[in-house]
């Protein structure tokens, strides 16, 4: 599976605070979070974002509280992945858990600029700068996890799974 778009490059610990603001919390439509994702960090952002873009960030992406809103957020904004140095364990599961992929790559992370587009082979761990011709390794997704990104997350790959054993 491979994943195209330009790049909104954010610095180390964006947290879930700042993803989704608690003020927007009242909520769990994805729709409504997405009208708000980032809007304290970058106010246009959800003006700039096109379907299929990708997030680049710094250490510790998504610190912070263990609420599934902050992925649920990026990924329903048009997000594609997000590649960061480093990200928080449980913003990490979450994301896994609704389908966003995530890849942790420092190089990518260090030397990828805003505005720029790259290419992430999900099946192959290789993130590709297709302005700078770069190419950058990250950690292979194992193939049940990709199962669960391909199926759109967790509870439509146990749906799948359920369906497929009787």
């Amino acid at each position: 599976m491979k994943l195209s778009g330009k790049v909104f490059k954010y610095g180390d610990n964006v947290d879930t605070d700042v993803i989704i603001p608690a003020r927007f919390l009242n909520t769990s439509d994805p729709e409504k979070l997405a009208e708000h994702c980032l809007e304290d960090l970058d106010p246009e952002f959800t003006d700039r974002v096109t379907e299929g873009d990708i997030i680049v960030g710094g250490k510790n992406f998504g610190s912070g509280s263990s609420r599934e809103h902050a992925p649920l957020a990026i990924k329903a904004a048009g997000i594609s992945c997000v590649i960061a140095e480093s990200f928080a364990r449980i913003f990490y599961r979450n994301s896994i858990n609704i389908g966003l992929p995530i890849l942790e790559s420092p190089e990518a992370s260090r030397s990828i600029e805003e505005g720029q587009k790259i290419e992430v082979d999900l099946q192959e761990g290789i993130i590709k700068n297709l302005d700078g011709g770069q190419e950058y390794k990250s950690e292979k997704f194992p193939p049940f996890m990709r199962d669960i990104i391909q199926s759109g997350g967790l509870i439509e790959y146990v749906k799948r799974e359920q369906l497929g054993r009787h």
